[in-house]
């Protein structure tokens, strides 16, 4: 797949599209971009048009240096979505995809848009207020200095991490350090989500009024989005459905990507047997 652009407002949208069928729009995780869900596509390009968008601040769409909020992306979305000519999609948002993904539910519902949503998916989503959250990224602002200091320290741990068999963390810390470098949304939020204060767009109080059915799905074993979380939306959005996979870590959408998509596939198809 090849990525295509689009003007979006003031912005550029970088995504790819594949498969034919009603749109499913894919918002990919925090350090993602149009590639990071693609195994879930797989699973569902046979019977859906999968549009993979890479948000406002990631890979090749537009990277203003703004104090990002989750309503830019909403914005941002709902411009791509005109642009596009889409009426009628599924949304899936993995991740801070998801609260993108819950957030645009919520003004769809206050505002009205002309594009029908038909139903959402949550896939450990993040967007709800955990104080707890203070300060666990802390170690992470190293990342942000702009020499060459900071790559060298990482080559020179690496072994320790191989020898520890912590290779994945390694990978992992590596990728932050390059999205600290090439994505600014990374490090506005690094710098400016310190306090429970600055929690100013989490979504807990408002997911309420989602109109749409949606469904969530949570990984029994996800360290970095607490089960909890995904309890909230569950309970808390009307016509919400939970589902749990067992052993799942939050990387799931690449390890279990089978079981994810046969679960859209299913309640999507229930939703339409609905409609009819």
């Amino acid at each position: 797949m090849e990525k295509q652009y689009i003007n979006v407002g003031k912005y550029t949208a970088a995504y790819t599209e594949v498969g034919e069928g009603t749109p499913i729009i894919f918002l990919h995780g925090f350090f993602g971009n149009a590639w990071t869900l693609n195994t879930l596509v797989k699973e569902l390009q046979p019977h859906y048009s999968c549009i993979n968008l890479e948000m406002l601040g990631f890979g090749d769409s537009s990277k203003p240096q703004i104090r990002y909020l989750v309503d830019h992306q909403v914005e941002f979305l709902q411009n791509f979505i005109s642009a596009k000519k889409i009426q009628e999609f599924f949304l899936v948002g993995y991740s801070y995809g998801g609260w993108v993904a819950a957030a645009y539910a919520i003004n769809s519902a206050q505002q009205q848009w002309s594009a029908s949503l038909k139903g959402m998916s949550l896939i450990a989503p993040a967007g709800i207020r955990d104080d707890s959250f203070v300060g666990r990224y802390n170690h992470l602002k190293p990342l942000l200095w702009k020499t060459k200091l900071v790559d060298l320290a990482l080559a020179l741990i690496a072994p320790i991490f191989i020898l520890r068999g912590q290779k994945k963390s390694y990978q992992t810390i590596c990728e932050a350090r390059k999205a600290m470098l090439t994505q600014p949304i990374a490090a506005s939020f690094l710098k400016d989500r310190l306090k429970p204060e600055d929690a100013v767009d989490t979504v807990e109080n408002d997911i309420h009024q989602i109109e749409v059915p949606t469904l969530v799905i949570a990984g029994e074993c996800d360290s970095q989005i607490p089960r909890w979380h995904c309890e909230v939306y569950g309970d808390k959005i009307p016509q919400a459905r939970l589902s749990i996979i067992p052993d799942a870590d939050h990387d799931f959408v690449q390890t279990h990507s089978q079981e994810i998509g046969n679960l859209l596939k299913m309640h999507w198809s229930e939703l339409s047997q609905l409609a009819q």
